[in-house]
């Protein structure tokens, strides 16, 4: 169903709730896999039977049955393999369809659909970084969320419909969303910090170089982390909620105000970006070294193991007093366009991206909710972890999930060490930057 009118959500870029990280468990959640145009996807001509969708209504919904005889493969990460099982159990139990689950990085999912799924050997089912879909969409590859668009549309935060969206249509079902927020070491950092000011005040205090100790630690020449330096006072990736890949805003006046203060924290964390990766940062702050630290919950286990009741969380402090604001990634489930079961298939999608699935995912694997109720659950609320990453998710962004959000990373994560580690003039190095995007996304780079 054409849902244009839904998709211009005003304030859908600003109303995620945080999650696993958006492609596998990889610590930084932000490459996605490569975007480039699937291989051997099908033309307008070859597309299977009803890739259009239908117009279903909720009151068609209840009359959905599984196919005479239907049986299903998922794919699925093996970090969240548990709940996998434990819903597909349920599933065949209810509508009495046999799954079969296949361990599958969500981040190589596109990619290998794009390959398999002409040949019928693809999964029923897959699950994808939402920032994976503008590919697979694009390349007719799944069929939209039709039947339970309404639910799924009321039963979601509007970011998350957002990142399940392409060109105006609803494909995915959202069922996680992830962010990052600050971890901090109570014993350390007394209170934690509301302001970027009061973090560079602190890491006047305790950073020593010599001895290896730093008050904040972050992937400095990671887009996925420093994203709130670019759009907090306005900066963005891409115009219209990331869809217009001629509208590139990442060296805008607010841009280069937010990475002003960005460079200023050179000061407290004097070391280059390329000396800091995921492993040497939580040693540091597992061993004390490091008081604060910006990442995701993928990092919540151990930090909580190491730390205890040491451990705090909580939304990111303010860039220029502005509030902060992260880029969001949320899984979701799709439907594969090539499947011989599409209502078994898309019952499956439903049901396991449902309040009661999402609220067993975050029993078992840990993750944020996208469901509305879901969030409101004390599971969730009572959490103070899961809490604060869903707090820092309403002040997030769901990554642009364009097929041209590929031809971003590598010019930005160029642009940034050089501002970091040479002290290069934001304005100059992001200017470059967009140049370079702006060549990708037409063709003329050289």
């Amino acid at each position: 169903m054409k849902m244009k009118k839904l998709m211009v959500l005003t304030a859908a870029a600003s109303m995620a709730l945080s999650v696993t990280a958006c492609g596998s468990n990889n610590n930084n959640g932000n490459n996605g896999g490569s975007n480039s145009a699937a291989t051997n996807a099908p033309s307008e001509s070859t597309a299977p039977a009803g890739n259009a969708g239908t117009d279903n209504t909720g009151a068609e919904t209840a009359q959905i049955t599984p196919e005479d005889g239907a049986t299903l493969m998922v794919w699925e990460s093996k970090e969240e393999r548990a709940f996998t099982d434990a819903i597909a159990k349920e599933f065949t139990e209810k509508y009495n369809v046999p799954v079969k689950i296949e361990e599958l990085s969500p981040t190589e999912q596109v990619t290998k659909l794009s390959q398999d799924g002409p040949s019928s050997l693809g999964a029923d089912v897959i699950l994808i970084p939402h920032d994976n879909l503008g590919r697979a969409a694009s390349a007719q590859l799944l069929l939209p969320n039709d039947v339970f668009e309404q639910e799924t549309i009321k039963n979601n935060t509007e970011a998350a419909i957002t990142g399940a969206s392409y060109d105006g249509l609803l494909y995915g079902y959202p069922r996680a969303v992830e962010t990052y927020a600050l971890f901090y070491n109570k014993s350390l950092v007394t209170e934690a910090p509301k302001t970027f000011d009061d973090v560079l005040a602190f890491g006047k205090t305790f950073t020593d170089k010599s001895k290896n100790r730093y008050g904040i630690m972050w992937e400095v020449g990671n887009m996925y982390f420093d994203y709130p330096f670019i759009a907090s006072n306005g900066g963005y990736l891409f115009g219209d909620n990331g869809t217009n890949k001629d509208d590139i805003g990442i060296n805008t006046d607010g841009a280069i105000q937010g990475l002003s203060e960005f460079k200023k924290l050179k000061e407290v964390l004097p070391i280059n970006s390329g000396d800091i990766n995921p492993d040497i940062k939580r040693g540091l702050f597992n061993s004390g070294d490091v008081a604060m630290d910006i990442t995701g919950p993928w990092e919540l286990a151990g930090y909580k193991a190491a730390l205890g009741d040491n451990l705090g969380l909580t939304p990111l402090p303010t860039v220029g007093g502005k509030t902060a604001i992260s880029l969001a990634g949320f899984k979701i489930f799709a439907v594969n366009a090539y499947t011989q079961y599409p209502n078994a298939a898309k019952l499956y999608a439903e049901f396991a991206s449902s309040k009661e699935a999402q609220l067993m995912l975050n029993e078992l694997v840990g993750s944020i909710p996208t469901n509305l109720e879901a969030l409101e659950d004390p599971q969730i609320k009572d959490d103070p972890y899961v809490s604060a990453f869903a707090e820092q998710a309403k002040n997030s962004q769901p990554m642009p999930s364009i097929p041209e959000m590929g031809n971003v990373w590598s010019p930005v994560n160029a642009a940034l060490p050089e501002i970091w580690d040479k002290g290069v003039d934001p304005k100059t190095a992001m200017d470059k930057a967009a140049q370079q995007i702006k060549d990708l996304n037409n063709g003329t780079s050289k």
